[in-house]
């Protein structure tokens, strides 16, 4: 039954039918839907998926935002944005699907399937050389949850991890490295490179052909699964690297543009292994009954768990 002393919560989804996660989160609160109640005193939160610029500074008593997405660099894109909390929603379902996607996309390159694949199709029954997986290192580049969760089941299975962030991090059975200056070391020894970063300022690009061209070149050539987000990479410059043998394969969940345009030789490229953002997608099942208590924390006065922290680039 929706509390009337509750604030109300502003539902402002671009890409997607709201109607489920109006229906989860209206038990509990009352759910404006964008575009009414631009200027409504009494909602004072917000659940958004690239909302429209400057909605939310229209908002008196707005408390903090809620992204539906692991993301949140479509939210920061508002050059209005107010000073409120942007609170990630961090859910073990969320997390287990990344850390299945990656063990699945490095154990596929690790045990050569692309070529096990050609070969049955040519109905060829012929063995390949095999490495163990404590001979390959998989360097992880994005140490937060999802990375930290990702580097912990691969380090299970036997693979050697090394983790890089723009900050010192920890973890167990992982050798960390952080920063500009420690980058180029880190990718020196990576044959398999997984991207988690989120998208800032800073991240922007970075997966470009000179970085690509710094992976270890042994074995065949690295690898590269980019989980994160699309603009962390260029398109271009992964097809010229795979093209010149720069890398060896890629597994690709996200792009520059996306829904990934038919035109794109992404779609076509035999050593490029595509899947449509998603990875890891967002359960509203799951996610709202974890935003309505994060609201809840917060109108008792509590700091909520997960918040963006937008001096160090989100």
């Amino acid at each position: 039954m929706v509390d009337a002393n509750k604030g109300k919560i502003l539902l402002s989804v671009t890409g997607f039918n709201p109607k489920k996660w109006h229906g989860l989160l209206s038990p509990e609160r009352e759910v404006v839907l964008e575009p009414a109640g631009e200027t409504d005193p009494s909602i004072t939160h917000a659940v958004v998926w690239y909302h429209p610029a400057g909605q939310l500074a229209k908002l008196p008593n707005l408390k903090a935002i809620f992204s539906i997405g692991a993301g949140v660099d479509h939210i920061m894109t508002d050059p209005d944005l107010p000073d409120v909390p942007i609170v990630r929603v961090v859910a073990e379902n969320l997390t287990q699907h990344m850390v299945e996607y990656v063990v699945w996309r490095v154990l596929d390159h690790h045990r050569q399937a692309s070529h096990y694949r050609k070969r049955q199709g040519e109905s060829v029954w012929q063995g390949i050389e095999q490495r163990a997986a404590p001979d390959v290192t998989v360097g992880i580049m994005g140490m937060g949850t999802l990375g930290g969760a990702v580097a912990k089941a691969l380090t299970a299975i036997g693979f050697k991890v090394n983790g890089w962030s723009r900050s010192q991090k920890t973890f167990e059975g992982v050798k960390t490295y952080s920063g500009q200056g420690e980058l180029d070391s880190f990718l020196g020894k990576t044959d398999i490179l997984v991207v988690l970063l989120p998208l800032t300022p800073q991240t922007r690009g970075i997966i470009n052909y000179d970085l690509l061209s710094k992976l270890r070149k042994e074995h065949g050539g690295p690898v590269l699964i980019n989980a994160g987000r699309g603009k962390l990479q260029s398109d271009t410059d992964i097809l010229r690297a795979l093209g010149d043998g720069t890398l060896r394969e890629a597994s690709l969940d996200v792009f520059e543009q996306e829904p990934l345009p038919a035109s794109s030789p992404l779609w076509k490229h035999p050593k490029v292994f595509i899947t449509p953002h998603a990875a890891a997608e967002s359960d509203p099942n799951h996610l709202a009954p974890l935003m309505l208590a994060q609201m809840d924390k917060i109108e008792r006065g509590e700091t909520p768990d997960n918040i963006v922290d937008r001096s160090a680039g989100y």
